[in-house]
């Protein structure tokens, strides 16, 4: 068995029965294999749309196509649940990869016959994003079908190292073709990735030891109310505090994905290699930090965290003085190493602090409401970038970083100063109250 083979020996205990011949292990090279077209995609869409933008608008035009390829699907996540919410995971999966597969797969056949638009690039990278809330979610759903509680963790950490080592290797691949070849035939490749997805998927569906998701679904639907975990929140303002402070933290980054290839391209002067660098170095940093995050204390998370916001911010602080590529380069790199642990963390304090039963739920709606924070900070950036330049933009996002961690750091010290005023006023007019109806009743 694959689990005995001296490879997997080398791997931390609670990682190697995943690799134990199984549905996991059978879906897990589809997922690497559309990771990385997704890392791909990092340069190539920024890429093609400074090849198609209007003349003098190719900072909101690049804004305008990083935010197509996202945002809608934060929408579809908001919007669909009606229709899509029963469905198992494994369906959402290859509804969503098929769906990215067709129409990706139609910008290199636009570019080819020469009729791939500015417009038509908008609405296609839309409408390949529309599913992606619900496809996302759904691997992460599909691991608790397919796998005891016991291993679930190490699986979604697993997952999510797929994501940042393709964060490595996309972008330098894409780089690299993007050289040689239209980034639209990049797009191409991805496009071939979620189709490979969609067919592991679908060979998903015969695999001996899944639990039917429709099952799991009744049962969570039955144990859980429609609605709550918008209740979750509300009576737990320290996750709605997490869930105000990463939707900044992701609002600030947003510029970033806008500002950065036309820095390179315009205040460089250097072609989509360079880009496909930073991102790799922005990978291999997040990599790092995520390994690292095993040896942090939970009892420092909450302070970690906002040191991860602070720390993002005073690293993109790099690009403010002129100088060589590989200043920035490395500033972008330990960009990668303190987010890397950022969402780990996070989801555990969610984890934590949420009740069992409304824990889906609650992770549905922190999905869909993150996933609006940095296409609205990509389509700030456009516009941003265009006033104020490239430059400017990667500086000021970092300060509005350091900024954010600084309020959040102030707001509990606020809070319970006023707080404190709060029940003194409380106590002083409720005083003489209590004083006179105490005579009143002695009197009587």
């Amino acid at each position: 068995m694959i689990s005995s083979a001296p490879l997997v020996r080398r791997l931390p205990p609670a990682y190697r029965p995943l690799f134990v011949p199984g549905p996991f292990r059978r879906l897990l090279p589809a997922l690497a294999v559309s990771d990385l077209g997704d890392g791909m995609s990092a340069v190539a869409v920024p890429w093609l749309a400074l090849q198609l933008a209007p003349p003098g608008r190719a900072g909101l035009f690049v804004g305008a196509a990083v935010a197509a390829y996202v945002l809608p699907g934060a929408l579809g996540a908001l919007l669909l649940g009606r229709w899509l919410r029963g469905l198992p995971a494994r369906r959402l999966i290859r509804a969503d990869a098929w769906t990215r597969a067709v129409l990706l797969g139609a910008i290199p056949v636009g570019w080819a016959f020469g009729v791939l638009g500015p417009w038509l690039l908008l609405v296609l990278l839309a409408g390949s994003s529309l599913l992606h809330g619900w496809g996302a979610s759904a691997r992460y759903a599909l691991v608790a079908e397919v796998l005891p509680a016991g291993r679930r963790l190490a699986a979604n950490a697993l997952l999510s190292t797929s994501g940042w080592v393709a964060m490595i290797a996309g972008p330098a691949l894409a780089g690299t073709l993007t050289a040689a070849v239209a980034p639209a035939w990049v797009l191409g490749l991805d496009a071939l990735s979620f189709a490979v997805l969609a067919v592991g998927a679908g060979r998903l569906s015969a695999v001996p030891g899944a639990v039917p998701a429709s099952a799991r679904d009744r049962a969570e639907g039955e144990a859980v109310p429609r609605g709550e975990g918008l209740r979750v929140l509300r009576t737990r303002p320290e996750l709605l505090a997490l869930l105000a402070l990463t939707w900044l933290f992701n609002l600030a980054w947003g510029p970033v994905e806008v500002a950065l290839p036309l820095f390179v391209g315009q205040e460089l002067a250097a072609g989509p290699g360079l880009l496909g660098a930073y991102w790799a170095a922005f990978g291999v940093g997040a990599v790092l930090g995520a390994l690292a995050v095993g040896m942090l204390r939970r009892g420092a998370v909450r302070r970690v965290l906002l040191g991860i916001v602070a720390a993002h911010g005073v690293a993109l602080l790099s690009f403010a003085p002129p100088g060589p590529a590989v200043v920035s380069v490395a500033g972008f790199a330990v960009v990668g190493v303190v987010y890397g642990p950022y969402g780990a963390l996070s989801l555990g304090l969610f984890q934590d602090l949420t009740p069992p039963p409304a824990l889906t739920s609650v992770l549905a709606l922190r999905s869909s409401v993150l996933m609006t924070a940095s296409p609205a900070g990509a389509t700030l950036g456009g516009p941003l970038t265009a006033v104020l330049g490239p430059r400017a933009v990667l500086v000021g996002a970092g300060l509005a970083m350091i900024a954010v961690a600084g309020c959040a750091v102030g707001a509990p010290v606020l809070t319970g100063r006023l707080g404190r005023i709060a029940r003194l006023a409380r106590g002083k007019s409720a005083g003489p109250t209590s004083g006179a109806r105490t005579r009143a009743g002695a009197g009587g």
